[in-house]
């Protein structure tokens, strides 16, 4: 057999083999209740949060909910899990309530910043998840539901820095 053969084959072993499912990262969902949940703190209206699930639970909570076929092929899977795991640390929904009160009124902040310039849903996350974009009016919803929710921490966090 030539060498190239040979290099070839042995390419496709270990990518068949990387494909057993112990190699696969752990998927992004738990079984526990969502007792940190933003919703748990914060008035959320129905189309608000419908928004925030379609839009921004996947990556930026802990119950991405469906995995798309190719999240189940390495070395794909592994950019996906770190792409999440990036992203919860940046803001994560599900544990929302454990964060300071200046984290949470930045947090809002970022939200409007990042659907004013339109830098979320990633667009390369919208290309393969096309029901996670947001109409203008959502958008437009959102983004005013955020700068109340960050005058409201903006006041819990004056009135905790008074004391």
């Amino acid at each position: 057999m030539k060498t190239r053969k040979k290099i070839l084959l042995a390419i496709v072993v270990i990518f068949l083999l990387l494909q057993l499912p112990f190699f696969g990262p752990k998927k992004n969902y738990t079984d526990a209740k969502p007792v940190n949940d933003i919703s748990t703190a914060y008035e959320i209206p129905n189309d608000i949060q419908m928004s925030l699930n379609k839009a921004c639970y996947d990556c930026h909570s802990n119950y991405t909910k469906d995995y798309p076929w190719y999240s189940y092929i390495q070395p794909i899977s592994w950019w996906m899990n770190k792409h999440i795991v990036e992203a919860k640390k940046e803001l994560n929904f599900s544990e929302f309530t454990t964060y300071s009160a200046k984290r949470k009124a930045r947090k809002f902040e970022e939200i409007v910043e990042v659907m004013e310039e339109k830098s979320m849903p990633l667009k390369s996350y919208l290309i393969m998840h096309k029901e996670a974009e947001l109409s203008e009016q959502a958008t437009t919803d959102l983004i005013t539901w955020a700068k109340q929710m960050h005058e409201k921490a903006k006041q819990t966090l004056d009135s905790t820095t008074q004391k």
